[in-house]
């Protein structure tokens, strides 16, 4: 990680107007077509969540903006990304894991089962470092939801993306996802473009 200035990035404008502002985070709503995705997951044995993180990463790459974040008061560019996802203990509490992105699935998903199991077991969250901008994700996956507005701390400026328990129907399986950004990381144009990657990414599978 490393502090840029501004001025020097696409952002200079977005930096002036909403790093002061007391809601600087938007939230976009869309209902994706997962049904390539399920239809992977059962054929390959791999865990939807762990999948849809993957697709996650897979079009966060190719959004530009998503290696600057605001931290404090500085616009920092990052070298890597990391998907974080939220862990049910054995005790029944919850903690994060931060899961290095990579671009060959099956080393994803290996990294995200050790990973993911050592939160469980230990009970301890587990955070990459500096290098990396995280995506927050939380999956209610055993209830419908339509969509979800986070809360704003000011500190936490990370992107996040909620979803609940995917939709069957007859010939298609659909899933509402929430995704919040703050608004001097990116606009609302370059974020939907990020959830059309995301479709493809998971139309492609």
């Amino acid at each position: 990680m490393r502090e840029v200035d501004p001025q020097k990035t696409k952002r200079a404008a977005a930096f002036e107007l909403w790093m002061k502002a007391p809601m600087p985070m938007i939230t976009l709503i869309k209902t994706l077509d997962v049904t390539k995705a399920r239809r992977f997951s059962k054929r390959h044995g791999c865990k939807f969540n762990m999948l849809l993180c993957w697709c996650i990463g897979r079009a966060a790459v190719r959004t530009e903006n998503f290696y600057l974040l605001p931290v404090g008061d500085k616009l920092m560019e990052f070298e890597r990304l990391g998907i974080n996802t939220v862990i049910a203990l054995r005790d029944g509490g919850i903690n994060t894991c931060d899961v290095p992105f990579c671009e060959d699935l099956a080393e994803f998903e290996r990294s995200y089962l050790r990973l993911t199991e050592q939160v469980r077991q230990s009970g301890q969250a587990y955070e990459l470092d500096n290098r990396y901008m995280v995506i927050g994700t939380s999956a209610l996956a055993r209830h419908e939801i339509d969509g979800a507005m986070n809360i704003y701390a000011g500190v936490y400026n990370n992107p996040f993306l909620i979803w609940g328990r995917y939709r069957k129907g007859l010939f298609r399986t659909s899933l509402p996802i929430s995704f919040q950004f703050h608004h001097t990381q990116m606009d609302g144009e370059e974020a939907a473009e990020f959830l059309d990657r995301l479709q493809e990414e998971l139309s492609g599978l």
